[in-house]
């Protein structure tokens, strides 16, 4: 009886050897999955979710397709007539033209000058946006993958770029820059690498410590591999959600600075432009030069966020149905 049992002690020990050998020489090793597009599906199945989505569709399709849609380019001089200017929703010009949303000040049709503006904001926003998250995403791994002083550093500069609120970077930068699209999207990349940053850092650290990183570094696979391969794959999901809220940060941001007046020149398309323009008429009884500007960026961000709400219940671990 009793070799019976150290047989089967001896034939258990054998297989688990051998399982462990197997899996030590699996190449590459397998990092926990994420399931990114089944949560893309729960958040087009939530209500509030489903309606931010549908806001951002439709504001991006109008924005692209900007040039086709609206009646004339409010941008073109050859179009504009003063005769025309600051005539109420629903008016007819004398060459027939109706005006449903009104025009502003310089006789530009208000509908037009929306759809060019969305544009213009819509492309700040994602171009910002974009560029911070590579720039941030890599300064965060290599904080946290390498550690050490090369971690104090680049947390010491993140700590330093987040001690100053962003407007005040933004216009220092904007003053010193000068005015243009090119001009606040660099603004906007300076004042938002810093969050993306940290929240690639505090997921990498996280990674770093599980089982299949120490695999791979087993393997002797090189560092690039393992972060780029394993590390930052599995820092998506926090990323994303950030991305998402920084994108709507971006474009209000964009729209504060060209109120303002700093931001972009008169020349280009901006909602925060159309709202400055009108707000000195909004005493006179010309609302709609300022209001209809207003709503359209109220609900681009409301929709942007709505969806990044949803997308952080539904990609955090605490929110789970």
């Amino acid at each position: 009886m009793t070799d019976m049992t150290s047989n089967m002690n001896a034939s258990g020990s054998s297989e688990d050897l051998a399982a462990q050998i197997a899996a030590a020489n699996s190449f590459p090793p397998e990092p926990p999955a994420r399931p990114i597009r089944s949560a893309i599906k729960r958040v087009l199945t939530d209500p509030l979710g489903l309606v931010g989505t549908v806001i951002v569709v439709v504001m991006l399709l109008a924005a692209l397709f900007a040039h086709w849609i609206a009646p004339q380019n409010p941008y073109d001089l050859a179009v504009l007539d003063i005769l025309d200017n600051r005539l109420p929703p629903g008016s007819e010009s004398f060459s027939g033209m109706t005006y449903w949303l009104g025009t502003d000040d310089q006789g530009r049709d208000l509908y037009s000058a929306i759809l060019y503006g969305l544009r213009t904001s819509i492309f700040v926003g994602i171009a910002s946006a974009g560029i911070a998250l590579v720039i941030g995403s890599v300064m965060g791994l290599i904080s946290a993958y390498f550690g050490g002083r090369t971690d104090t550093l680049v947390m010491r500069l993140v700590d330093i770029q987040l001690s100053f609120p962003p407007i005040l970077v933004a216009l220092i930068l904007l003053a010193i820059l000068g005015q243009g699209v090119d001009k606040i999207i660099v603004a906007l990349v300076v004042t938002q690498w810093a969050y993306y940053a940290r929240t690639v850092r505090g997921a990498a650290l996280v990674e770093r410590g599980r089982t299949y990183v120490d695999a791979a570094r087993c393997l002797a696979l090189p560092s690039r591999m393992v972060t780029m391969n394993h590390i930052l794959p599995n820092c998506l999901p926090p990323l994303i959600v950030v991305a998402t809220m920084r994108v709507a940060y971006a474009v209000s941001l964009e729209a504060t600075l060209s109120f303002l007046g700093i931001g972009l020149p008169v020349t280009e398309p901006s909602l925060g432009l159309l709202i400055s323009n009108g707000n000195k008429y909004m005493l006179s009884g010309d609302w709609w030069i300022s209001v209809f500007p207003g709503v359209a960026l109220l609900l681009l961000i409301v929709g942007i966020n709505l969806v990044g709400d949803r997308l952080r219940d539904v990609l955090n671990p605490k929110f789970k149905d």
